[in-house]
């Protein structure tokens, strides 16, 4: 993958270049994440890169922003549960100690990590993890991607008047 569009994340999903993209939703880009230690793991990117906090968005738009990262909270859990029966949980953080742009991280924790680490923050995790090439996304995570965005298209709000609202 082309490391240009990790410099504007955001601008890259608007432009189509990001290609960790797996579905536009309402607020921003459902995207997958680099690193993929914990498989599944997303990241929700709100489509303003001037929203820096939740608070910079109009009351509307954090709704939307919240019900998103629910829906590919979901997504997530969906697919992970299907592909490994060692899925327990997801974990959901709006962080924003690094990047400057409001973002939420979709963690998916699994039975099989480590003991000192299963239980804790994901960024207890030791930093070879972040690194290490052997967990770097690529073309082997084609099919939880589809996965992903599979739930994702089944999770998608109902149009109004559609007979699901």
């Amino acid at each position: 993958m082309n490391g240009d569009w990790r410099a504007d994340r955001i601008g890259a999903a608007l432009r189509g270049e990001n290609p960790t993209v797996l579905r536009r939703l309402e607020s921003g880009f459902a995207v997958i994440g680099d690193v993929q230690f914990l498989p599944g793991y997303s990241v929700l990117l709100v489509d303003d890169p001037r929203a820096g906090r939740l608070s910079d968005l109009p009351k509307g738009k954090r709704l939307s922003f919240l019900a998103d990262m629910d829906r590919l909270g979901e997504a997530v859990e969906r697919a992970c549960r299907r592909l490994d029966p060692a899925f327990r949980r997801v974990n959901l953080e709006i962080l924003g100690n690094t990047d400057p742009f409001l973002h939420a991280h979709v963690w998916p924790r699994f039975a099989w990590e480590p003991a000192d680490l299963v239980g804790r923050p994901v960024w207890l995790y030791p930093p070879d993890r972040w690194t290490d090439e052997r967990f770097r996304l690529g073309p082997r995570h084609d099919g939880l991607r589809a996965a992903i965005g599979s739930e994702l298209d089944r999770l998608r709000s109902p149009a109004p008047g559609d007979p699901a609202a």
